[in-house]
């Protein structure tokens, strides 16, 4: 079985496989960041992930609360569909950063209240000041800029 180790590359995550690595002594999820002179990134937070833990950031809310919520935090531009955010949800609650509240049963169906734990209101201040300070940096230079005369725009 051929291990396979995440790479960023561009603007998508591919996966390279790491067959001959397969004789260590050490599981593949223990490998270290740096394998084969390639060095494994740490991953941005993605915007719909963002959106999520910010909206899980008030009272805990059912999955649908949690999709009204994002598209509100969002002014409509991300609209997560069912599949999306269930998926997103069930990786945030095993990565630790969300946690079931509580359930309901409402008309037969159970209905799962998230709530937002201590490890991820910390991922979101930190990506919040990641990106607070990527915006002041561009705003600081773009005070200065002036477009390059004779160009068109495009």
């Amino acid at each position: 079985m051929d291990y396979m180790i995440p790479r960023l590359a561009g603007y998508g995550l591919l996966w390279r496989s790491i067959a001959r690595f397969r004789t260590l002594a050490v599981a593949p999820w223990k490998l270290p960041d740096y394998i084969d002179h390639l060095y494994i990134a740490a991953v941005t937070m993605r915007e719909p992930t963002f959106l999520i833990l910010a909206a899980l950031a008030g009272p805990p809310l059912h999955g649908y609360g949690v999709m009204r919520q994002v598209a509100e935090l969002s002014g409509g531009r991300v609209k997560l569909s069912a599949g999306t955010l269930y998926a997103a949800l069930d990786r945030l609650t095993a990565e630790g950063l969300i946690a079931v509240d509580r359930e309901d049963a409402v008309d037969g169906r159970v209905r799962r209240y998230y709530g937002l734990t201590e490890r991820g209101g910390a991922a979101l201040r930190q990506e919040a000041a990641r990106l607070r300070r990527n915006s002041e940096v561009a705003v600081e230079r773009l005070a200065g800029w002036a477009p390059l005369p004779g160009l068109l725009p495009s």
